[in-house]
């Protein structure tokens, strides 16, 4: 035609295409009817396994929130663990030396003050499982203990002197906070608490909490991972105001039919597409966990064993202005619990930590066979150090005959003369004894988490390396 111009490469698209998902046929442009079903199933397919990773820590807040409510109503029931965690509950990675403590705030009813006691670690996410604030040791309080005013979404009152204020972008909030043991005794940390933490209106007038010990006691704090996990994170979109979300998550979220103020009914083929991209993110989960493919995730070069769960050193999963994705999944799957203080790193000061779910030859570890683990002498930390083994599946303490299935520094781990450590792992005790022995079980995968704290400048310089989990069987 008189008017043809030449169309540089790249910008047509050819008339048949084979692709992952089939052989797409257009005409000139435009797509036949076999080639638009297979689009827009794939389309939805990719939206759905990228709204499961992306907002996989919506649901695991639906889960914290569910299994605090089993035990008593917002605003005025701590769950608490009087004599410690341990393996019969389901919580993602908890530790075994920490006296956990528990509530969910609800700001539905307006502003809320919560009094916190001294000497604690706590923190508060919201409901979407972004941070809030924190009290106590890393709080603005400095560990005395105070009063902290919470404000809901919206509120424009006016703001009094006389608290450490923090707003927060949903009514419903997780507060967590661990207290720490005197001479291994949890219950001064216990009875600090119910000396002093309340929650309370603002205006109104502190009154006790009713505390519950579910030490020992059934308590799932756990998300689904298969496609129910969409309707949990259905239950959060439906309960909160989507401006303290970000548009992109409830932008993925509404392509495949979660919107706050719809009903989510998918129909029969999305529900089938639903179920195959949850598979799919489930497995992408356990991936980014166990077999990270980024070098970043792993303490020494060439090493695929030591990872370090908490990489970018931003609690958002922020580097240089980009959203870390593999991170923030991995994260949250694996872990719970949000605060600047988890992405900062002081010598002598807080926790670090060091993941292992393969041994030194790159293979899961097995729960039918020993491994062991050497600490080198001068066990970079200033406190103590300690093991705590997985189930991989629940990314719980491993249930065993173990109540807690863990080794510590602080709990009797025995030295080797040199002053190193040499720590066991299997179904039957070490012929050596079983005082640095930590059960697994047989058919079981698992994984463990090596903890410092008061970690000291040989962790952070990598002068120290601990030894990889070795087969002595």
């Amino acid at each position: 035609m008189r008017m043809t111009t030449p169309i540089p490469p790249g910008i047509a698209t050819p008339d048949e295409l084979w692709t992952r998902i089939g052989t797409l046929r257009l005409s000139d442009g435009v797509p036949d009817d076999e080639t638009t079903r297979l689009v827009y199933d794939n389309l939805d397919f990719q939206r759905a396994v990228q709204a499961y990773l992306s907002s996989i820590q919506i649901a695991s807040m639906h889960a914290m929130r569910q299994g605090i409510l089993e035990y008593g109503p917002a605003n005025t029931t701590i769950v608490a663990f009087e004599t410690l965690m341990d393996s019969t509950t389901l919580f993602l990675t908890p530790n075994t030396s920490s006296v956990y403590m528990t509530t969910w705030l609800d700001l539905s009813g307006g502003p809320m003050v919560i009094e916190t006691p001294p000497n604690v670690l706590g923190l508060i996410d919201d409901h979407w499982f972004h941070y809030v604030t924190d009290f106590g040791n890393a709080g603005p309080d400095r560990g005395q203990g105070g009063r902290f005013l919470i404000l809901p979404p919206g509120h424009t009152g006016q703001v009094p002197d006389g608290y450490h204020v923090a707003r927060s972008q949903t009514f419903g909030n997780w507060v967590l906070w661990r207290g720490f043991q005197v001479d291994g005794d949890p219950a001064p940390a216990i009875q600090a608490t119910r000396d002093r933490f309340r929650i309370y209106p603002l205006g109104g007038q502190p009154t006790e909490m009713t505390m519950v010990n579910v030490s020992g006691q059934p308590f799932c704090t756990i998300h689904r991972m298969d496609a129910a996990l969409f309707d949990e994170v259905n239950d959060v979109v439906q309960a909160e105001p989507p401006d303290g979300q970000n548009p992109e998550i409830l932008g993925m979220l509404a392509s495949i039919g979660i919107t706050k103020g719809a009903s989510f009914s998918p129909d029969e083929r999305m529900s089938a597409i639903l179920a195959d991209a949850a598979d799919v993110a489930a497995a992408t989960a356990r991936t980014l966990a166990a077999r990270p493919r980024d070098e970043a995730y792993y303490f020494y070069p060439g090493d695929r064993v030591w990872q370090n769960p908490f990489i970018g050193g931003s609690h958002e999963f922020l580097a240089d202005g980009a959203r870390l994705l593999d991170a923030r999944a991995y994260f949250h799957y694996y872990a719970t619990g949000i605060t600047p203080a988890m992405s900062k790193a002081h010598v002598g000061v807080g926790s670090q930590y060091a993941v292992a779910y393969l041994d030194a030859d790159g293979e899961p570890l097995d729960g039918s066979r020993t491994y062991c683990v050497h600490l080198p002498p001068d066990v970079p930390a200033k406190d103590f150090w300690s093991f705590v083994v997985y189930d991989n599946q629940t990314r719980s303490m491993l249930q065993t005959d173990q109540q807690f299935p863990s080794i510590s520094s602080a709990r009797g781990a025995e030295q080797n003369p040199d002053g190193s450590y040499d720590v066991y792992f299997g179904p039957q005790p070490p012929a050596s004894g079983s005082a640095n022995w930590i059960q697994t079980v047989p058919g079981r995968g698992w994984n463990m988490l090596f903890r410092l704290y008061g970690p000291l400048e040989s962790w952070f310089d990598k002068t120290w390396l601990p030894g990889d989990p070795t087969l002595v069987d």
